[in-house]
């Protein structure tokens, strides 16, 4: 059995699959860096209907798939794809579904309207990813967790999956970035969640689900934070203070691949010193 490191990153989106933004340019040279230096890492993210299956050679996971996830009392089938990033020997596992993921668009209609559905394929999203990781037989030291997006994998983990052995002693990492959503989840997503034996009460922060009270509850469930980009609502890093989770300033180190790595192996996981 390895002794390495294993990373999970689970992201919104991720270079060359989405179009470049400072979230997937981290969520794809992250991983690469960690891989190459020794981690092991296994990446999710969704399969939206706007990227080229054929271009990026995605294909099923027959294995993976065919489990049907409950969402809100409802049955909706998981279908499993993935494809490799270019040039680097790294896979990417997209979580795919029909009625959430082939729609033309990411989180907002032609209008721009956002999608009144999205807390739902939210939810949906974070359970395919652990029951994926869940039925590959891999157990993470670290889950790390990119964009709104991805925001309920810490109070799914820390609740929903705390007596998992894959996930027991997982230990979670939230990167903040600027990158609001500008509209309002349905208010009965706590509610939903709530169907997955995680009490209301401790979703207090979804009372009004706005972007930035969906970042305080991913941060509520984090043991470690990174603020990836300048711009990030001040209030956030504030809150990370006052509920002592510690911060990496990303956006300010010159190095900040390796800084990033360092900050796992020493702040998240408390090691000492480092081990080949």
């Amino acid at each position: 059995m390895s002794n390495k490191t294993k990373i999970l990153y689970v992201s919104q989106e991720i270079l060359p699959f989405t179009p470049e933004t400072i979230t997937s340019q981290n969520s794809r040279f992250l991983p690469q860096a960690v891989h190459e230096g020794g981690k092991e890492t296994r990446i999710f993210m969704p399969r939206y209907g706007k990227i080229n299956e054929r271009r990026h050679q995605l294909h099923e996971v027959i294995r993976l798939s065919g489990m049907n996830l409950i969402v809100d009392d409802t049955d909706h089938p998981l279908i499993i794809k993935v494809a490799s990033i270019p040039q680097i020997r790294l896979q990417v596992y997209f979580i795919d579904n029909q009625e959430f993921f082939h729609r033309k668009a990411f989180f907002h209609d032609d209008n721009m309207e956002f999608y009144p559905d999205n807390d739902m394929r939210m939810i949906f999203f974070t359970k395919g990813v652990l029951e994926t990781v869940k039925k590959l037989g891999w157990a993470p030291d670290i889950i790390h967790c990119h964009g709104w997006f991805a925001s309920l994998m810490p109070i799914y983990v820390k609740k929903l999956y705390k007596r998992d052995p894959h996930f027991a002693d997982a230990k979670i990492v939230t990167t903040l970035y600027n990158d609001d959503f500008g509209g309002m989840l349905d208010n009965k997503i706590a509610q939903k969640i709530s169907f997955d034996s995680i009490p209301v009460e401790d979703m207090a922060h979804l009372s009004k689900p706005s972007h930035l009270n969906l970042a305080k509850l991913a941060l509520q469930y984090s043991d470690a934070a990174i603020i990836g980009e300048e711009g990030v609502n001040s209030e956030l890093e504030q809150y990370c203070s006052s509920i002592d989770v510690p911060v990496l300033r990303q956006y300010n180190e010159v190095d900040y691949l390796r800084a990033v790595d360092e900050f796992y192996d020493f702040v998240v996981l408390g090691k000492s010193e480092l081990v080949d």
